[in-house]
Order: structure tokens, then C-alpha cells, then sequence
């Protein structure tokens, strides 16, 4: 069975609650991310932003804390779960990634393109190539 650890991104780049959400937004853009969890100073994971938890944010001004722009209830999964719990925690609550937790801390994060990279896998394996 394919588990949370076979599927998850590392390393995972985080903010912090008083981070702005302009740094947050150009860091996110340079890295190619659409989704970064948000920890405090002992690393625990706190919150998690979006691009467009960001854009929402924006009208309050680009110096905006990311404190006050995240999710503050973040749905995890354990490296251990199988990785259909993540998908289905995706699609049950309708988000795009989903923070990997163990003893605490953060260690991956599972988003869309990590299933989308599996699926192309599989197909790629099961059908012929096109001409």
C-alpha cells in the first residue's frame, strides 16, 4: 500500500506567523508553491497559507502578517497513513496540500501535484505512448 512517506515533497520551506505576506508571496512565487505551512518558533506547524489566502490578504496591504492571512485549523496526516487518507481529507475539505506531522513536527507536505505526479506514473506505465 502506498503510504504518506512515498508521496510527500521534502523539504518543506515554511513562514512564520510575522512574516509578511509580501516576503511570503515572493518566496512562494521563486519556489514554483502554491501552499506553505506556517510555523512557530519551537516548529510547531501553526497555520498554513495559500496564494490565494495571500491574494485575499493583499487589500489589507502587502505588510500584512501572514499570522493573519493563514488557516489556522490545518487538516495533517502522519508519513506513516495511507495516501489515501490525504486525498481524501482533499477532497472532503476541498484544499490543495496537506502538512506531514511526525512526533510534532513538520516533516513533507502532500499536495495536488504530488497526486498528479502519480498519476501520470501510472498511466504513463499502463497505456501505450502516442504517436
Amino acid at each position: 500500500m502506498l503510504s504518506v512517506r512515498d508521496l510527500m515533497s521534502r523539504p518543506v520551506r515554511t513562514a512564520q506567523p510575522a512574516d509578511g505576506i509580501r516576503h511570503v508571496h515572493s518566496a512562494m512565487r521563486l519556489m514554483g508553491i502554491r501552499h506553505m505551512p506556517v510555523v512557530d518558533a519551537d516548529g510547531s506547524v501553526v497555520g498554513i497559507v495559500s496564494d490565494r489566502d495571500i491574494k485575499l490578504a493583499w487589500t489589507r496591504g502587502p505588510d500584512t502578517q501572514v499570522g493573519d492571512a493563514m488557516s489556522k485549523y490545518v487538516q495533517w496526516v502522519h508519513p506513516d497513513h495511507p495516501a489515501r487518507r490525504a486525498v481524501e481529507i482533499m477532497i472532503t475539505r476541498k484544499i490543495g496540500s496537506v502538512p506531514v506531522i511526525a512526533d510534532g513536527l513538520l516533516v513533507g507536505i502532500v499536495t495536488e501535484t504530488d497526486f498528479l505526479r502519480l498519476a501520470d506514473q501510472t498511466l504513463a506505465a499502463e497505456l501505450p505512448t502516442c504517436p
